[in-house]
This record gives C-alpha cells, structure tokens and sequence, in this order.
C-alpha cells in the first residue's frame, strides 16, 4: 500500500514551538513512522520553505519520506499567499509520482489547504481521500480575543469544501466529531473518531534528578511546565496570572518554584518579536513575575521527555485544543496535566485521576488547581502514575491500527 500524505503548510520535522508548528507536526511524522514499521510505504509531501534543505529527506524509517516541493517562494509565507501556491504544489506533486514511477492508493491530508491540495489530486488519480483538520476555522473564531486573531472567509469556505469532498474525516474526539456536525453541517456518516498518539518508546517516566541534569535545570528546584505555540488562544497570560496569585498567597515561600515556557522566539528582537511575546513579557513585568517565569524558546522533540520527566506539573490553559498532544505526552511521562476544559483536553486530562480539569480563562480557579499539586507531592506522584498508565492505551501502534482501518475500508471493493 503506497499513501501519499499531504501536510502543505509545515513540515513534520519542523522544530516544535514556532509559529506554525505543534501537534500536528508530531502526528504526520508519528503515525508516518508506524506506518512504515507496519510495512505501509508514505510520502509526506510538504512546501519547501528553504532552499537549502534536501527536496527528499529519509528520516521517517522504512524507506518512508519526507518530499520538499517547490511551491511559490522557498521560504516561510503567510497562510493567506499560501493558498495561491497549491495548484503549483500539485503539479510538483504529480510530477514526482510520475518520475519515481509511483502509484499512491491513497490520500491523507491534513489541515484545510493540504484538503484542496488533496481534492485536484483526488480528481487526477482517482483515489480516495481521509483527512484531518487538526483545527477548525469556526472554532477558532468563537475563542477569538481581537479582530487579529479571526479567520477569514477563504479558510472557513475552503474548510467546507474540503468537508463535502474528503471520504472519510478523522475527528481526534467526540467534541471534533459534534463541531463538524453541529458547525458545518458534516454527515456523521462520514466522520470516524481516532485519537492521535504517542511513542510511548521516547515519552516515559525518566528519573527527576536525570531529567534536569539533561536539560541543565540547576535554578529552583522544582519546575511548572507549559508547552506549545506563543498565541493568544494558549491561554499564557491566564497562566502566569495564576501563578502570581499562587505566590500572593504565600505558598511558593515553602516551596521553590519556577515557570518554563516552551515556544516562540523571546530572544528575537524587540521590531521582529510577535505581539503576543511582547504582551506576555510586559505582563510578567507589570505583575513582578520575571523571577519565576523563564521564556525558553523553541525546543527540539528529542528534549521534551526530559522537560516533561523534570516537570512537577504540565499545563495548558488553552482557551481551544482541538486534542492537545503536549497532555498526552507529559502524562505518558508521568506528570499529571492541569488543563482547560475545553476540546479535547476535556476527554484526555481525567479530572482527579490524571491531573485537574479548570474552566478556560479563569487565573483564580487555576491557581487553586495548582496550590492543590504543589503543596500535595504524594497527590502529585499518585496522578503522574496513573496519567502514565493511561496514556499507555495511546500510544502509536494501537493508533495507527485503527488509521489502517480506515485505509482498508476506503480501499476495499465494496466501496
């Protein structure tokens, strides 16, 4: 079985925490990687967005690929000009099945323009198509705080008709599979629900005292963690309002804490910093916060589990996730997760068993959350053992068996 998988606006081996890179880098290299261990060849293809990067990249294992392919500018464009370089993507796409003498079975795309992308292909090979939209424009626009931070019309229309011409669509939870229906009018009939995963081999409890002797944590002795992409719908700002309200309390004098952000560029320069580093590092100076909160930047994949394994508690006050991969990975290292209810966070964190569940936007309800783990280590232990367990049931190779699923059924004469 050969799949072309489509991820047109961010590479999978992209280092985690920029702009546009998070989850969904991680699931397309993940699963890509399981598939090839389950003998399915994959191309990822994906926009070159540096010249100096190899147009085909063997990193995946099992003779599985990652395809650079030209399309428009070699370098990193925003997602509105993006769009007009994908008939050019296709055309590059179907000139490199045609050189290499490859026939793909079938597409998987992900995200809306990887869905167009998918959708001219589908048309020139006669095959079927699965996708996934990790996010969703609608969504997004309910959680906005600013003009800034809608989508536009051509995402939500292109979103749309993705939806009407993809066979199957791959729902990461329940809430995924209600906002397809619910906000677009998606026939249930169409939409399987399956969660990503995690590689359980590379994401498992490491020892404390190793883990920061990895990352060099030689500050406070113990550490908070948050993960992802430096963008308002994050939830940072409700974070480090939290915190200050756990120190005005009085409970950091007992205990010695710091905060770890992972994500953005905070030693880009002021004219070049986004707007929203630029809001959070103002917050932290206005709340008398810089001592406690260490902007780290972006961090390859290979150090996380020590970040995660050196982590009390991970958390992620999103205000939308449409799964949140970063809980599942900090659980299978045996931190509890304090998160949002919200999305998928609210079907992955098990309140009081895995971590703690807190509205979105609320820094008082998340400072009691917090208050509660950090002056309760035999809590702490208890629900970092059970996350591990649970994520257990995550991890890739179950995942990717229910993804060939789907591949057989789309494929099978009966369809």
């Amino acid at each position: 079985m050969n799949i072309a998988m489509l991820s047109y606006h961010t590479c999978p081996l992209a280092t985690l925490g920029g702009k546009d890179t998070g989850g969904m880098n991680v699931y397309v290299a993940e699963l890509t990687r399981q598939l090839g261990v389950d003998g399915i060849h994959v191309d990822v293809f994906t926009r070159s967005q540096d010249e100096h990067v190899p147009h085909v990249v063997h990193s995946l294992g099992y003779g599985n690929r990652v395809v650079h392919v030209p399309a428009g500018p070699e370098n990193p464009l925003p997602k509105p000009e993006l769009a007009t370089y994908i008939p050019t993507f296709v055309e590059n796409i179907k000139r490199f099945a045609a050189e290499k003498g490859i026939h793909y079975d079938l597409i998987h795309s992900h995200y809306w323009m990887s869905g167009i992308a998918a959708e001219m292909l589908k048309a020139e090979w006669k095959v079927p198509v699965i996708q996934m939209f990790h996010t969703l424009g609608l969504m997004k626009n309910r959680i906005a705080q600013s003009p800034e931070e809608m989508e536009g019309d051509y995402r939500i229309n292109g979103e749309r008709q993705v939806m009407r011409m993809a066979d199957r669509i791959v729902a990461a939870t329940q809430a995924e599979e209600a906002q397809l229906e619910f906000l677009y009018g998606v026939d249930d009939q169409k939409i399987v629900i399956i969660p990503p995963g995690v590689d359980v081999s590379r994401f498992y409890p490491i020892p404390d005292d190793e883990a920061k002797e990895a990352i060099g944590h030689t500050g406070c002795p113990r550490l908070l963690l948050f993960v992802g992409r430096i963008e308002p719908l994050k939830g940072v700002d409700t974070l480090i309002r939290a915190l200050a309200i756990v120190r005005e309390s009085g409970v950091l004098e007992k205990q010695c804490y710091s905060l770890a952000i992972i994500g953005g560029d905070p030693e880009a320069p002021t004219e070049n910093m986004t707007a929203e580093m630029t809001r959070l590092r103002a917050l932290c100076t206005e709340l008398n916060m810089e001592d406690l909160v260490l902007f780290l930047g972006k961090r390859a994949q290979d150090t996380l589990p020590y970040y995660y394994s050196a982590a009390d508690i991970l958390i992620m006050p999103s205000y939308y996730e449409s799964f949140g991969m970063v809980a599942l990975e900090a659980m299978a290292c045996g931190t509890p997760v304090i998160a949002s209810q919200v999305g998928g966070l609210a079907f992955l964190v098990q309140d009081g068993i895995t971590g703690f569940v807190v509205p979105g936007g609320d820094p008082c309800v998340l400072a009691k959350a917090l208050t509660k783990l950090i002056q309760q280590p035999e809590l702490r232990s208890r629900l970092g053992k059970q996350a591990a367990e649970y994520a257990s049931w995550y991890s890739w190779d179950k995942i990717s068996t229910r993804i060939r699923g789907v591949y057989e059924e789309l494929l099978s004469p009966s369809s």
